[in-house]
């Protein structure tokens, strides 16, 4: 329950945990460079106005990045091993970020081994942070200093329900000072007991959504001026999470399977068409030698061109190196006697349509090298459910199916580094693409583009 007074908390701790970072790379700096502890086999490092730079960087995306990690969520509930969990992924992306700075800005890390001193600073000064933080927050909690003082209204056991779904630090947070019976009581009882009580939040519980007596509590609450919170949980939704929107003007609740709009999207999608671009400059040699390959080993096309589905089932054009025979796809028919993947997804083992040179791109997976272009368009990610072919998703034998279509496509995912030639039940595939979806964090994608490379360098791929 993040009430006004925990936003400004969050935002002061994202202030301090800036200023802890500024401090922790200033500290591996003066050891450095003071030389307070003896340094001599290293040499002697640049002014501090060559640090500058980083210490903008460090102190302004430093809290952002643990926020996109979830680093602020949940505090009074929080374990070491999970926060130092969620700094190693703020740190990785911390790290991408300066080495992107290095790259396409032309910076200099001035001492790595500052860097390396501020790596391990950072993570104590924030541990130490968050527990100064969580020890006065829980004894001014349980002194009945800070918890907010609320009434409770609805039906007896939706209060009830709602109450134990509480954790012992998150019922701290909240002192009930009465509850209301809407049940068996007029909205005139939730009025007086605002008088009585002067609450300035009154949280609603109703089982059977009721619209009439809500409407008429929510009603009462506008009229005092006191914020209504309305429990949304006699929506049923196995999977869905609900969230607030509005429809025009129309205030709506949303109940979404996908990861909301967010930094970490909006994070993911930059550097989708950052590390997109960077590897399609980098890997533009190396295209033209593939091209001549498939060329001369082949005749045909050297790009094969495919309707996929995307987005939504949205239809794109994906392209690969063409690593089959010119004019395969007239031959499916045919040997779909010989598929080796259960439902409509089409797999042959040893794919007679694959040329020799082809074998060797599908083994190493580079002839998916060009869906960079993909990504950069915006119609692929890095890491998402690998698209499937137009057809095949018309072939969908169950619609829950669809929902691996609710997140953009991507050129690796969960089933690439799981073993994708083991997989031959479509269903097993759709779980690991769902367990993607649901779970989905920039620490995940990283996670599976680290797993993505050794695979491909040890070739590894479709053979």
């Amino acid at each position: 329950m993040l009430t006004r007074q925990q936003e400004i908390s969050l935002q002061l701790n994202q202030i301090v945990d800036g200023l802890i970072l500024a401090l922790a790379l200033y500290a591996g700096y003066a050891l450095r460079s003071y030389g307070i502890i003896d340094f001599d086999l290293l040499p002697a490092i640049p002014p501090f106005e060559g640090f500058l730079w980083m210490f903008f960087l460090v102190a302004l995306f430093g809290p952002l990045l643990l926020e996109l990690q979830g680093f602020y969520q949940y505090p009074l509930e929080k374990s070491v091993r999970r926060s130092l969990r969620e700094m190693t992924q703020a740190g990785v992306w911390l790290g991408l970020l300066l080495g992107g700075c290095v790259i396409f800005l032309k910076l200099s890390i001035p001492s790595r081994s500052a860097f390396l001193l501020f790596l391990v600073f950072a993570p104590l000064g924030l541990l130490a942070r968050q527990m100064v933080f969580r020890v006065f927050y829980l004894r001014r909690l349980r002194r009945g200093g800070q918890g907010e003082r609320i009434i409770l209204a609805g039906e007896p056991q939706s209060m009830a329900a709602a109450m134990a779904k509480l954790s012992t630090e998150q019922r701290l947070e909240i002192e009930v000072v009465e509850r209301v019976d809407l049940a068996e009581h007029s909205v005139a009882s939730l009025v007086e007991a605002m008088h009585r009580q002067n609450v300035g939040r009154v949280v609603l519980a109703f089982e059977t959504g009721d619209r009439g007596r809500l409407q008429d509590a929510i009603t009462a609450c506008e009229t005092e001026g006191v914020e209504a919170w309305v429990l949304a949980d006699y929506f049923r939704a196995s999977l869905a999470r609900p969230v607030y929107n509005d429809f025009g003007t129309i205030p709506v609740l949303v109940f979404r399977v996908t990861p909301e709009l967010s930094w970490a999207l909006l994070v993911k999608t930059a550097m989708d068409k950052t590390l997109a671009f960077g590897g399609l400059l980098v890997l533009a040699p190396f295209f033209l030698i593939i091209a001549a390959s498939v060329k001369l080993t082949s005749p045909g096309p050297v790009i094969f061109k495919q309707a996929r589905a995307g987005l939504h089932g949205r239809p794109f054009t994906m392209y690969k190196f063409r690593s089959m025979k010119s004019g395969a796809e007239m031959e499916r028919e045919e040997l779909k006697v010989f598929n080796q993947m259960s439902g409509p997804v089409f797999k042959i083992e040893k794919d007679p349509r694959v040329t020799r040179f082809g074998a060797w791109l599908r083994r190493t997976s580079i002839d998916e090298f060009p869906q960079l272009i993909n990504v950069l368009l915006g119609q692929m990610s890095l890491v998402g459910p690998r698209p499937l072919p137009l057809y095949e998703v018309a072939n969908f034998e169950l619609t829950a199916h669809r929902r691996r279509l609710s997140m953009k496509p991507g050129l690796t995912c969960l089933w690439q580094i799981s073993g994708r030639n083991t997989v031959k039940d479509f269903a097993d595939w759709v779980k690991l693409d769902v367990q993607y979806i649901d779970n989905w964090s920039l620490g995940l994608d990283l996670s599976i583009l680290l797993r993505t490379v050794p695979l491909v360098l040890g070739g590894k791929g479709a053979h």
